[in-house]
């Protein structure tokens, strides 16, 4: 598709920057791809209810040097140089099917067990969820002891997939903090003898408006435990989606062609996305370049092969070849924030998307180098090699 998008903008004569810039989806618009697409079920119709895609297009652009895409269009020799972008939108959950669950424990000492059937893969989805947990609550992550993945014990959640975790799970976690955090207030104004409305949480205190009272989390569990009305202050909550909203995102990609071999280098990379708010920027950066590592080893390298008799040749990671670090072009990710309000507080996804751009953006460097199109992953040598021979590039 978003080769197709630039062939439409080189059609007219047009920037295929500036044409995406003048066509991408905009808040408060709606779109009959949403209701089209579904999974698991029909597709559900929705508004935009946030969107930074052309900031991301516009600050991408800046970071890569686009205005340098003219000035090698047309250039000979072995070594050719390239800048390709891509648009992209992802999802966040799958709505009316997708459902977080988590409770919150308060503890003698002012902190908090949280639970979560949300499963940390290694993208850091337990620090995110224990920062929402603490902001609803008005303390500090420290505070937070964290028990995932374990079905035992914790709430039921339908598992790390479909970019579902913060988006889904953490507005679990803030419900739950927040079902926790009305039996902390209710509880700090008994001993603060103070109407409820006149007390508010902050900094780990139950204190009163004008600041002249207040009285700590620990004092507080403490009395609901072994004095008055004898309570365990614990919260919990369940979550599901009535939307998916779209994390966006533009790639950019600056390539060297080698024409004597067929060999694409990726020089320089920049992905901009906007997530919603992003609850944690490093892990975030993280998961964007993470993504985006992987989408060039998907564009360039990555393909099954198959003998005569059906059998894969190249099953084991010796053979097939997944990009590491040490194959890792520079990176660079540029969060552009937005406010998603059906989202804790005002985030989205991010994982996914991130491995959607490099094919795109590589693909249409290429032409932007080469002149050549490749429709068919991955850009091998081979099939560059043999695309420029057949257009009488050689």
């Amino acid at each position: 598709m978003e080769s197709v998008i630039d062939k439409m903008a080189e059609a007219i004569g047009m920037d295929p920057l500036k044409f995406r810039q003048l066509n991408h989806i905009k808040t408060g618009e709606g779109s009959p791809v949403f209701e089209a697409l579904g999974e698991g079920k029909e597709g559900v119709a929705m508004t935009v209810g946030s969107c930074a895609l052309g900031e991301c297009i516009t600050q991408g652009a800046a970071a890569i040097g686009w205005e340098r895409r003219t000035d090698w269009r047309g250039k000979t020799g072995r070594y050719r140089r390239g800048l390709g972008m891509a648009a992209l939108m992802q999802g966040s959950s799958i709505p009316h099917i997708d459902m977080g669950g988590a409770s919150i424990k308060m503890n003698e000492d002012g902190s908090f067990n949280l639970l979560v059937g949300a499963t940390d893969l290694g993208t850091g989805s337990d620090t995110v969820l224990a920062q929402i947990a603490a902001e609803e609550l008005c303390t500090t992550t420290d505070k937070m002891i964290v028990y995932s993945s374990d079905t035992d014990m914790t709430p039921f959640d339908v598992g790390a997939y479909a970019s579902s975790t913060t988006y889904l799970s953490g507005e679990a976690a803030r419900k739950a903090a927040a079902d926790a955090k009305r039996q902390i207030l209710h509880t700090g104004a008994e001993m603060l003898n103070l109407p409820e409305d006149q007390v508010i949480c902050k900094d780990a205190h139950v204190q009163s408006k004008d600041g002249k009272q207040q009285v700590s989390y620990g004092d507080i569990c403490c009395y609901a435990l072994y004095q008055k009305n004898q309570y365990q202050i614990i919260g919990t909550a369940s979550h599901i989606t009535q939307k998916s909203p779209p994390p966006f995102a533009a790639h950019f990609a600056e390539i060297e062609v080698d024409t004597w071999t067929g060999n694409i280098k990726v020089l320089n990379y920049v992905a901009t996305v906007d997530c919603g708010t992003p609850i944690n920027p490093a892990l975030c950066e993280g998961q964007t370049e993470g993504g985006t590592l992987n989408g060039i080893s998907y564009a360039l390298t990555e393909q099954y092969l198959f003998n005569k008799n059906g059998r894969m040749t190249n099953a084991s990671f010796a053979d097939y070849h997944i990009f590491s670090m040490r194959d890792k072009p520079p990176i660079k990710s540029i969060l552009v924030p937005s406010y998603e309000d059906t989202g804790p507080f005002g985030a989205k996804s991010v994982s996914e998307i991130c491995i959607n751009g490099p094919a795109p953006a590589i693909g249409n460097a290429l032409y932007n180098a080469t002149g050549v199109r490749l429709h068919e992953f991955p850009f091998t040598p081979e099939r560059v090699l043999n695309a420029l021979r057949a257009a009488g590039n050689p």
